[in-house]
């Protein structure tokens, strides 16, 4: 989004350019309506007089011939083009947003406001959780959210910000919207939505206004036929002389599992906890600590690890103060230029693919590349007492506006036979997850079976294991990256998928499981 900025500070310096060249073209051309209209009026008090005057008859036919050429072509001259000819050179230099950015910006507005219950009215004010963060919305930004989301077969958004721009429209002086418009999108997406009779009501309201809107007068006589078909279903009788046909509820449609697909209850844990609202109960949380630990490294013992406890089954624990201001920009450094959309694994096949549950952008870096990332590395082995050798490469992972990845398994299920194929690596024994930055609102990494929230704090660690010391994978470390409301989110992924180190540091992983009652 930086470069987006960037490139319309460009945009506004050029346009600024074209203005003044528009401008001062304008002024010549008010100078000579001026000039004319002067001498035309003092001509027009005693036509014959002026005109008997041989010095203003030269002046009038000169007026009429050279001068007004000279206002002809001034009329005619394409004033600004070379600054039109930059816009097109710029293309080929600066970033631009495409069609589908537009979509996609619009679609993460739209995810923040389900998962945060964010009122569309409010948002529409720019107001985000009761803090007023920007501008508001014209009626043509709120129809624009509302087309957006009609060209996804979102209806349920279409219906909140096309009426959201129908209110706006009425407090407009200069309309940045027509009511015709949004009167069209609002109804058939209202109709959609099943409701028939406002969409007709919709219809014929737009039809008032456009008697000849050909979209207008088809979509009328449908809804009108469905009108008449649902009166009669209404007067139906069933075989058992029941009022009305009994609806089958037996048949159910089963669909196929897949590892990323979420039902609705845990999507309603996955937004409370997103929102704040759900945590470990009572009895569970008295018994987790804070204590310093050296994991029995020695360098360790010189200075201990900050150790919070999170959940206790699956022992979940937060390491405080791991990495420094420095690490964390050297980190954003080398990822900056390398970040690309963030993948997945397709569960059958195991190759990488883009996915729309993760949107996030990454970088993967190696412990060759820099002493300090070498230096992150071992680190970790203080803190789990697991190999870096065999683990995979430092994921950077950066979470913008609306950046979010919905609930999911760290590890391979067993079904997943190519899972991490194209890596190479083995099953994760156990995730860290570094966080960079601070977050102001939104984005925390949250466990929806567990009622478990982490919220970013920059400098701070997440550590668990993926699997049972059996192999098995935990299921309850199922978890996810909340959207990011406000602000931005950088993170270091590091999964292990090696053995435990063989220098006596196989009592940290055995504290763990002690600890956690681990099998």
């Amino acid at each position: 989004m930086e470069e987006l900025l960037e490139t319309e500070a460009v945009l506004i310096t050029n346009l600024d350019y074209y203005v003044q060249a528009q401008e001062e073209k304008l002024m010549q051309l008010r100078r000579k309506v001026h000039e004319y209209r002067r001498e035309h009026t003092e001509a027009a008090r005693d036509v014959s007089a002026y005109l008997s005057n041989p010095v203003n008859a030269f002046l009038l036919t000169k007026r009429l011939t050279t001068d007004w050429r000279y206002v002809e072509n001034l009329m005619t001259y394409e004033v600004g083009k070379e600054f039109l000819e930059n816009v097109t050179s710029f293309r080929s230099v600066l970033k631009f947003p495409s069609d589908e950015d537009l979509n996609g910006a619009a679609v993460a507005l739209m995810r923040l406001q389900d998962t945060y219950n964010l009122d569309t009215a409010s948002l529409a004010r720019g107001m985000l959780n009761g803090v007023q963060y920007s501008t508001e919305l014209s009626a043509g930004d709120c129809f624009e959210l509302g087309r957006q989301s009609y060209l996804n077969g979102d209806y349920y958004h279409t219906v909140l910000w096309m009426r959201e721009a129908m209110d706006r429209l009425t407090s407009e002086v200069n309309r940045t919207a027509t009511k015709e418009d949004v009167l069209e999108y609002l109804a058939f997406s209202t109709f959609k939505q099943g409701n028939i009779q406002t969409a007709l009501s919709m219809t014929e309201e737009l039809l008032e206004l456009v008697p000849d809107h050909e979209r207008a007068v088809s979509n009328k006589a449908y809804y009108e036929k469905e009108l008449q078909k649902e009166a009669q279903q209404k007067i139906l009788r069933g075989d058992d002389g029941s009022e009305e046909v009994p609806i089958d509820t037996t048949t159910k449609i089963q669909k196929e599992a897949t590892p990323h697909v979420y039902d609705t209850s845990e999507r309603k844990l996955y937004e409370q906890l997103c929102r704040g609202e759900q945590q470990p109960p009572i009895e569970l949380r008295s018994q987790l600590v804070c204590r310093y630990t050296t994991n029995t490294s020695p360098f360790l013992r010189i200075g201990p690890l900050k150790l919070e406890e999170a959940y206790l089954r699956p022992y979940i624990v937060i390491y405080h103060e791991v990495m420094s201001d420095r690490e964390i920009e050297r980190i954003k450094q080398y990822a900056r230029p390398r970040f690309r959309r963030a993948t997945v694994q397709n569960y059958k096949t195991g190759e990488l693919e883009f996915a729309n549950y993760r949107i996030s952008k990454s970088a993967w870096l190696k412990d060759a590349e820099d002493e300090m990332i070498r230096t992150i590395s071992r680190r970790v082995e203080d803190m789990t007492g697991l190999t870096m050798e065999t683990a995979e490469e430092l994921q950077v992972v950066n979470y913008g506006i609306g950046g979010h990845y919905e609930p999911h398994f760290d590890f391979a299920r067993r079904e997943e036979r190519n899972a991490f194929k194209s890596l190479g690596t083995g099953n994760r024994i156990a995730t860290v997850l570094f966080y960079m930055s601070d977050v102001t609102q939104g984005g925390a990494t949250v466990f929806p079976s567990l009622h478990l929230a982490l919220w970013p704090r920059k400098g701070t660690a997440a550590f668990w294991f993926n699997l049972h010391a059996s192999g098995r994978g935990d299921y309850a470390t199922r978890h996810a990256a909340c959207p990011v409301l406000t602000g931005t989110k950088w993170g270091i992924y590091l999964y292990t998928v090696g053995m435990y180190r063989t220098n006596g540091s196989m009592s940290v992983a055995k504290n763990f499981e002690d600890r956690a009652g681990y099998i």
